[in-house]
């Protein structure tokens, strides 16, 4: 059963019809300013892989992709995850050069996430991929690159303030860089989200950096894939949500595992098996592009633009019963 809360008083600022309209110009005017900031161009992309590939995204190691078989091949497929691997793939195959990059609409099925008022089963996202030289593999640059994505969202909330006057979403364009270590140490007694919150409270917006190691607790801030991203140079882009009076994650992204952070993360992981997967193969070989990339929320920055209270009143999914039903008293409309 999903968890729900409701705001004490919340009434959408727009209505169904406005709230559609709106959707499409967010998308249209986020993308354009994303090229912009990044220089990317748009690709196509998959909805299932060859899970023998290896190019699924594992998330934290347990969740279950959508598996089926196809009737013409004989062999099975899965639905992403999310295409983090797919898409260094792609700008290798494709013959993109050192500062060029592309992104994509990404569609996924997470059977096993758990329902609320951020999280749905549906997850859409941009995905995005950006080769780098050995010389801006660095956290310079990927502060660069986050407050580039920053400056793209809050220049899409300005362009729909002017159209719908009555948004009165506020975003502070001031990135706070922290480490997850850094913020254990602000607050030993809470948990990893209480710490977000705490955080974000007073900063507005923030980059936690360096994901995927365990921290003095013993415990990692969240967990991450040993063979995607750097755990050294990554991190997620985190807004105050006003509305929902909680820190939202925005986008996790960071510079890719290169052949020795590669082979150190799968040992760290005891996943040292996946080496011998085609993608693993041709990264440890070094024949794939030095890259930074990642994911940003196409439903959670809708809801955070426009002032939502639940990921179902920007994206059609499935709910329980219950969520419908206290969404329906308290006027919370769900797609």
């Amino acid at each position: 059963m999903s968890k729900i809360f409701v705001p004490k008083n919340y009434k959408s600022t727009l209505g169904l019809y406005d709230t559609q309209t709106a959707i499409g110009l967010l998308k249209r005017t986020f993308e354009e300013r994303l090229c912009l900031a990044l220089n990317l161009k748009r690709v196509s992309a998959p909805l299932f892989v060859d899970p023998t590939t290896g190019l699924n995204d594992d998330l934290n190691g347990f969740e279950r992709p959508v598996r089926f078989d196809l009737k013409e091949t004989g062999t099975n497929a899965v639905v992403v995850h999310s295409l983090a691997k797919w898409k260094r793939m792609a700008l290798a195959e494709y013959g993109f050069s050192p500062g060029e990059g592309l992104y994509t609409d990404m569609n996924a099925i997470r059977r096993d996430e758990e329902m609320d008022n951020l999280h749905s089963v549906y997850c859409d996202q941009w995905d995005w991929e950006k080769i780098i030289t050995r010389e801006t593999r660095n956290v310079e640059y990927l502060k660069k690159v986050v407050q580039g994505i920053v400056g793209a969202i809050c220049d899409t909330l300005d362009f729909l303030k002017c159209r719908y006057p009555q948004i009165d979403v506020e975003l502070c364009r001031t990135v706070r860089f922290i480490t997850s270590q850094e913020l254990e140490d602000l607050y030993p007694a809470l948990s990893s989200k209480e710490r977000e919150n705490a955080y974000l409270r007073e900063q507005k917006t923030a980059f936690i950096m360096q994901i995927g190691e365990k921290l003095r607790s013993g415990k990692p801030h969240d967990g991450r894939a040993p063979d995607y991203d750097d755990w050294a140079l990554n991190g997620d882009l985190l807004f105050w949500n006003d509305v929902l009076g909680c820190a939202v994650e925005i986008s996790s992204m960071g510079i890719r595992v290169d052949e020795h952070s590669l082979s150190k993360q799968l040992q760290k992981a005891n996943a040292q098996d996946r080496q011998e997967l085609p993608f693993h193969k041709a990264l440890l070989a070094g024949k794939l592009p030095l890259t930074i990339g990642g994911g940003i929320g196409q439903s959670r920055l809708s809801m955070l633009l426009l002032g939502k209270a639940h990921i179902g009143e920007v994206q059609v999914s499935i709910w329980d019963e219950q969520t419908k039903a206290v969404c329906k008293e308290n006027g919370i409309v769900l797609l």
